[in-house]
C-alpha cells in the first residue's frame, strides 16, 4: 500500500460491517462522541480507503460478505504501511476460541454483539490512545542470548533465523526483553502490552506467553513462569 497517515487530519476510525443499520447507528454514536469515524459495507470499499489513507483504528466484523475479517486483519499486519494500527474486531462470534484465535492473530481487543455504545466508545478512545504511542523512538536492536528484536523493524531473530510473530506476540517480548530479569505480574504486563484490562483477563497473557514460547523453539525457557507472581525473561 502506497497511503500514508493524513498530515493535520484529526483521529479516524475505520468501520468495516455489511449490516447497515449496526454500521449506521455505530458510526452515529462514534461521531456523537467527537470521534471521526468512516463505515465500509465490504472489504473492497475499505482496500480503496486504507490506499487513500491509512486510519488511526480499525474496527472489523469477521463475517462480511466478500472477505473474512480475520483475512483482513492478516492483511493489514503483513503491510508495513498497516501493521501497527489497532483493530478492534466486532462480531457475534462469542466462543473464548474465536477470541483466541483474532487476538493470536494480531486483534488488540475483541467486542461480542450486541454490544453497548457506551462501552465501544471507550474502547475505541482505547486503541487511538494505544496508536498514538506506536512512534516511540526505538530504532535500537536488543539482544539476549540468542533472541534478537528490532523496534523499529518489527523483526525478530532467533540464532539468525527471522520468526513470524503476532502484533501482541511481538509487543510481549519486546516489553520483556526491556527489561530482562525483572519479573512481571500479569496484570501489569495487560496494562502495559495491551494498554486496557481487556475481558480474557490474565489468561490472556498466559495464552501468548505459551504460543511465544513455541515460536521460540529451543529458547522458549528464556520466559520463565514466576510461580504465584507471572513471568519474566532470563537474562543469563
Amino acid at each position: 500500500m502506497d497511503a500514508k497517515r493524513a498530515k493535520g487530519a484529526g483521529r479516524m476510525i475505520y468501520y468495516v460491517e455489511d449490516d447497515d443499520n449496526i454500521r449506521g447507528l455505530t458510526l452515529y454514536a462514534l461521531r456523537q462522541q467527537g470521534i471521526e469515524a468512516e463505515g465500509f459495507a465490504s472489504d473492497s470499499e475499505f482496500k480503496a480507503a486504507v490506499a487513500r489513507r491509512v486510519p488511526d483504528a480499525v474496527l472489523l466484523d469477521i463475517m462480511l460478505p466478500d472477505t473474512d475479517g480475520l483475512e483482513i486483519m492478516r492483511r493489514l499486519r503483513a503491510d508495513q504501511a498497516t501493521a501497527t494500527v489497532p483493530i478492534m474486531m466486532l462480531t457475534a462470534k462469542d466462543s473464548e476460541l474465536d477470541k483466541v484465535v483474532a487476538l493470536d492473530g494480531g486483534a488488540d481487543d475483541y467486542l461480542t454483539k450486541p454490544f453497548s455504545l457506551m462501552e465501544l466508545t471507550s474502547r475505541c478512545r482505547a486503541l487511538l490512545r494505544r496508536g498514538g504511542m506506536t512512534s516511540r523512538p526505538a530504532s535500537e536492536t536488543l539482544q539476549v542470548g540468542g533472541i534478537e528484536l528490532s523496534p523499529s523493524r518489527r523483526t525478530v531473530r532467533v540464532e539468525g533465523q527471522e520468526l513470524k510473530l503476532t502484533l501482541r506476540e511481538f509487543d510481549l517480548l519486546e516489553y520483556l526483553m526491556r527489561k530482562p530479569g525483572v519479573v512481571f505480574t500479569r496484570e501489569s504486563l495487560l496494562q502495559s502490552v495491551w494498554g486496557w484490562d481487556f475481558d480474557g483477563g490474565s489468561r490472556t497473557v498466559d495464552v501468548h506467553v505459551q504460543t511465544l514460547r513455541q515460536k521460540l523453539g529451543d529458547h522458549a525457557d528464556r520466559i520463565e513462569t514466576v510461580r504465584g507472581v507471572g513471568y519474566r525473561l532470563a537474562d543469563l
